[in-house]
């Protein structure tokens, strides 16, 4: 363990002695670029445990700052953070955590005009999104700059997670590799109200996915384990109950196929992007 310090061989330890990890596998996390996009109730846990893991940077894109309201489940704030942007908070926490980890702020919205130039700077994006136009706008930068997209939603007591790599190409029989809009083809109307803030969350629901977010991060960044990709789990927190869909490539997808027309990002293809994406 030449290139560990002591203080990294103690603090990595657990994941030192697991065969799928290793030294190995801990260099390629110290050395990763995550982008998480929002700090809020799914942010939370998943920059908490990426940090905790020793990702060697993570970038956070949010505008907002934090407010009362958050604080039922985004864990990463405080109440003395109430009224600070939460970019700011997000890093002095980690930073707390995990000093050897470099936070990069983005104290703005992802917007068509600076998706694609930020998503390139990272390996690894991991959506924290509670609108579906910004949900498609990372979808679609993600593919067109060939990167990795985890992605998280949830609303009330269910959630989901998956893994898109299209750009990686779809693979046999077109199962491996579907992208964002293979699965959620048509984007719902503006005035599909569909965020916590319009229909409540249950606190700790953020910390289930959230964790399972950065657990797939974490898989995507060291290569152990079976992505997600292709498949979308699905939780209801009612029912205590995990399920699993097989998702398929569209052969005929806008993004991802041979007969694609995004080709780009061009503002008018996304509505609502001005619309908060961390206040779930």
């Amino acid at each position: 363990m030449e290139d560990f310090s002591d203080a990294q061989i103690d603090r990595y330890a657990r994941h030192l002695v697991l065969p799928e990890i290793g030294e190995a596998g801990q260099r390629r996390l110290m050395q990763a670029r995550v982008l998480v996009v929002g700090a809020g109730g799914l942010g939370s846990p998943l920059l908490l445990y990426l940090a905790a893991a020793g990702v060697g940077c993570l970038g956070v894109i949010d505008h907002d700052t934090v407010d009362l309201s958050n604080l039922q489940r985004q864990v990463l704030h405080s109440t003395a953070d109430v009224d600070r942007l939460k970019v700011e908070s997000a890093r002095a926490h980690l930073r707390a955590l995990n000093p050897e980890v470099e936070v990069v702020v983005h104290p703005e919205r992802l917007t068509p005009e600076n998706a694609l130039e930020l998503i390139a700077r990272y390996d690894i994006v991991a959506d924290g999104s509670d609108n579906f136009a910004t949900r498609y706008l990372v979808a679609d930068a993600c593919h067109l700059a060939g990167r990795t997209l985890v992605s998280a939603a949830m609303m009330r007591f269910e959630g989901q997670l998956s893994v898109y790599r299209s750009y990686l190409g779809h693979g046999t029989e077109g199962t491996e590799n579907p992208c964002w809009r293979c699965v959620y083809p048509d984007q719902p109307d503006s005035s599909f109200k569909a965020s916590c803030a319009d229909v409540g969350v249950l606190a700790s629901l953020p910390g289930v996915l959230g964790t399972l977010q950065a657990t797939e991060v974490m898989k995507e960044i060291v290569g152990f384990g079976r992505s997600l990709a292709g498949r979308l789990l699905l939780y209801e927190g009612l029912e205590g109950r995990f399920s699993e869909l097989r998702v398929k490539a569209d052969p005929h997808c806008p993004l991802c196929s041979q007969e694609a027309q995004i080709t780009s990002i061009d503002a008018d293809t996304y509505r609502d992007t001005a619309a908060s994406y961390a206040a779930e």
